[in-house]
């Protein structure tokens, strides 16, 4: 007896996407709060990363 008698009805198959399609894409912040909080978030991040060079 094979897996795919034991698993029962054949699954569908994960989708798959060309390289050309999962490249990496632009930020699009249309609206000035989407700005404001990305900007927020690299400013934190860089805040904690200075902290912790600095703490330790």
């Amino acid at each position: 007896m094979s897996t795919r008698d034991r698993d029962g009805p054949r699954k569908p198959e994960p989708r798959t996407f060309s390289a050309q399609e999962v490249r990496q894409g632009e930020i699009i912040l249309r609206r000035r709060w989407q700005r404001l909080i990305f900007i927020g978030g690299l400013a934190a991040m860089a805040l904690v990363i200075l902290l912790a060079r600095f703490a330790g």
